[in-house]
């Protein structure tokens, strides 16, 4: 038996490899499939299935190209539709893999067709479990993700019988190998690991203790934060079908010229800027998107960018497909080149360019008490924004500056002081202000996490939000 767990941090995500005597599985794939591929042709292994646990909607899986690739049939759970070719698996159904056996357990309430795979040993005794969705290391999926007309309250209330009777009287030492790890927003509240066991969870997650099933579901439900607006396009993907990886990625890394480049630009293409955000404040081409590959970036594209225009992209050198793959991996598709040489091509031809000035935290101090214009924009989430910051501070969280009305609230005269946790998230979202024409901007560094160290610093909590 051989189980190889395939993390990928910026997703929160978790595919799976699992072996037996040359005959191999992958669970979940994401849609770049050639690791999956390369392990077995190590191994010597033939990819026999592609398990998927229910419709992603934070990632594009593999599914597709991976079938086409190796020939395994795609397997969903029970009711499962799509506009390609599947196998539905009942619930209670084996298959054979090697001197293993691997049995779908249909567990609806993070999605109606969720199921999770229970493998089990030579010997007849169930090994671990692959949960998807359903289970997560502290915490369970959440029930408001559903394309269906069922409510979330509903759907949690299926999701309490399925963890009772389902995953509950599985064994203790039973391994959980769930889909995403901490940072994930397919949960409320994961946990630090990305597996554990039953007997674990049993004690540990919230979601597993002795609770009448009205309790359940009012935990479950509440204090759900909302969904990233890219998730509901995920999940119709993952359902209709998509373009093969390798066309998507041929389009995306064609080099384009200074002349070519300006002309799309010219016709509303998105230029997406992909290198470290000390590069980018440094100097970036007017216009420009920044959002970094040292971040969380596909979520965040998937978060702020729209599905249906062109992008043409700026990347660190050697970063091209990399940053086509990432950008594929949530759903985008209409990447049609690179820039040719990168910024310094661009600075170089003595082409037009723009940049943020950066002030360290110590100086927001001495310029608050002497500017009266100055207004301090705190881009972190609600909840973060009310565990402490700055008094007088405007809470403009990122997720919510798509919408230009919200930035209509400044003044032309204010002069706003950027920050967030760290650096990464205030300087997409100073990219965004300055592509509105919003120019008065300074990024603060270090976030908060800095300026929270300052003497000065006059700090407030909203207890309001935190209870």
């Amino acid at each position: 038996m051989y189980i190889k767990q395939l993390y990928t941090n910026c997703l929160s995500e978790a595919a799976y490899y699992i072996e037996s005597n040359g005959e191999a599985a992958i669970i979940d794939p994401l849609r770049d499939i050639e690791a999956y591929i390369l392990i077995a042709k190590e191994r010597k292994a033939t990819i026999k299935y592609i398990f998927e646990t229910h419709f992603h909607a934070d990632f594009v899986s593999g599914h597709i190209d991976l079938s086409n690739a190796t020939g395994a049939p795609i397997i969903y759970g029970p009711g499962a539709k799509t506009n390609f070719k599947i196998e539905n698996a009942a619930d209670g159904q084996t298959y054979s893999l090697g001197s293993l056996t691997v049995k779908a357990i249909h567990t609806p309430g993070h999605t109606l067709e969720s199921t999770c795979y229970l493998l089990i040993d030579k010997k007849n005794n169930p090994h671990a479990i692959f949960t998807g969705d359903t289970l997560f290391v502290g915490d369970v999926g959440r029930p408001d993700l559903s394309s269906g007309d069922m409510s979330s309250e509903e759907l949690a209330g299926i999701m309490y019988d399925t963890l009772t009777t389902k995953i509950l009287p599985l064994p203790d030492d039973v391994i959980v190998y769930p889909a995403h790890g901490p940072g994930s927003s397919c949960g409320k509240n994961l946990g630090p690991n990305t597996f554990s066991t039953i007997a674990d969870e049993r004690k540990n997650n919230h979601a597993l203790q002795p609770q009448s099933k009205e309790d359940f579901i009012t935990s479950v439900t509440t204090g759900l934060s909302t969904a990233p607006v890219y998730f509901a396009v995920n999940a119709s993907i993952n359902q209709r079908g998509y373009e093969a990886i390798d066309i998507v990625k041929t389009r995306g890394i064609q080099p384009l010229s200074i002349e070519q480049f300006k002309q799309l630009a010219k016709e509303d293409a998105i230029i997406l800027d992909t290198r470290p955000a000390t590069e980018f404040t440094a100097g970036f081409i007017p216009g420009s998107l920044f959002i970094g590959l040292e971040g969380r970036f596909a979520e965040w594209a998937g978060s702020l960018l729209p599905f249906d225009k062109k992008i043409i992209l700026i990347t660190p050198a050697g970063k091209e497909e990399e940053t086509v793959i990432r950008l594929a991996r949530v759903g985008f598709d209409k990447m049609i080149g690179v820039l040719s040489g990168g910024f310094e091509a661009w600075r170089n031809a003595r082409e037009k360019t723009d940049m943020i000035i950066d002030v360290e935290p110590d100086e927001l101090m001495m310029d608050i008490p002497h500017d009266p214009n100055l207004v301090i924009v705190d881009v972190r989430r609600e909840i973060e924004h009310a565990d402490g910051h700055l008094k007088g501070s405007v809470n403009l969280p990122l997720s919510d500056m798509t919408d230009v009305a919200l930035l209509a609230q400044f003044e032309e005269e204010e002069n706003l002081y950027v920050h967030c946790a760290g650096g990464y998230r205030s300087v997409i979202a100073l990219s965004i202000l300055k592509k509105e024409g919003i120019n008065n901007v300074r990024n603060i560094l270090g976030g908060w996490a800095k300026i929270k160290e300052e003497e000065k610093a006059v700090i407030e909590k909203d207890a309001s939000v935190l209870n």
